[in-house]
């Protein structure tokens, strides 16, 4: 699958409290955001954590040579929350052997289970709403399906989870899409300044209104990882989109002074005669 031109920061880390990624996607101009039919909200950011990992479960008895394993693949809000609002649909490139390896899941929750033997390189291409982005993004993750420790048996209670997590930073947004997500709680927005004002907007079309992209109360939920860190980058994150906001203000007054007659320069009081 192709590679999407983005603009990428990445930061390593090496466990699973801390972020590996943070992902700048910008919007290309487009025609109507020319005339005005999708305007953008310039110098702020809005910020969306993801996860997007693997779960593994051993068969025991009931595995067969060439289905040893049932795993799910998946892309969730690092919160557990829908992320509907913001991703369309997300495309799963599975091993060639898969019958129909490309699997298109245009719905939340966004993943799809599997059984096999072997371990492989999933590619997760996440594609947004017109009014968020329109490129997308190509993540690559590798399906684990045996623990590192691999003394004795394997479990077939424990599952092997791989997670990783992202943070993905769309700057400049348009106001539909800000307006949508201004209050979702998957999704770090900043507050903006008194007598700021967006447009009233119906959802997105296939925002799941039931909540079954709500991943709190899902199946796996108990073995996700817990990245300890998320809630204090989320903090953060929300900080940085508070002093975005105080900057917008401060750059409305300030041009509404420059607009503004300057007074006389006061005359000298020494004079020369």
């Amino acid at each position: 699958m192709p590679h999407t031109a983005i603009e990428a920061q990445v930061e390593d880390g090496g466990s699973a409290s801390k972020p590996q990624r943070i992902i700048k996607l910008s919007k290309t101009t487009d025609d109507s955001d020319k005339k005005g039919t999708n305007k953008r909200v310039k110098d702020i950011e809005i910020c969306v954590p993801i996860v997007y990992g693997t779960i593994a479960f051993y068969l025991g008895r009931k595995a067969s040579e060439s289905q040893s394993h049932k795993w799910t693949v998946y892309v969730r809000g690092a919160t557990n929350e829908d992320l509907g609002a913001v991703i369309k649909h997300v495309v799963f490139q599975l091993h060639p052997s898969f019958n129909n390896p490309t699997r298109i899941v245009e719905a939340p929750p966004f993943e799809l289970s599997e059984c096999g033997w072997g371990e492989f390189e999933i590619g997760i291409s996440i594609f947004f709403h017109s009014d968020v982005c329109d490129k997308h993004l190509d993540l690559y993750h590798m399906l684990k399906l045996y623990p590192e420790d691999e003394s004795g048996p394997q479990s077939t209670k424990k599952p092997v989870v791989m997670e990783s997590y992202n943070e993905i930073v769309f700057p400049d947004p348009s106001e539909c899409f800000f307006a949508r997500v201004q209050n979702h709680p998957a999704v770090v927005v900043p507050r903006m300044p008194a007598g700021f004002s967006l447009p009233v907007l119906a959802p997105v079309e296939n925002t799941n209104e039931k909540g079954r992209g709500d991943t709190k109360d899902h199946p796996l939920s108990q073995w996700f990882l817990n990245f300890s860190e998320a809630d204090e980058l989320l903090k953060l994150a929300s900080a940085r989109q508070q002093v975005q906001a105080h900057i917008v203000k401060l750059r409305r007054e300030l041009s509404v002074i420059d607009g503004m007659p300057h007074p006389l320069k006061p005359a000298s009081s020494y004079e020369c005669t």
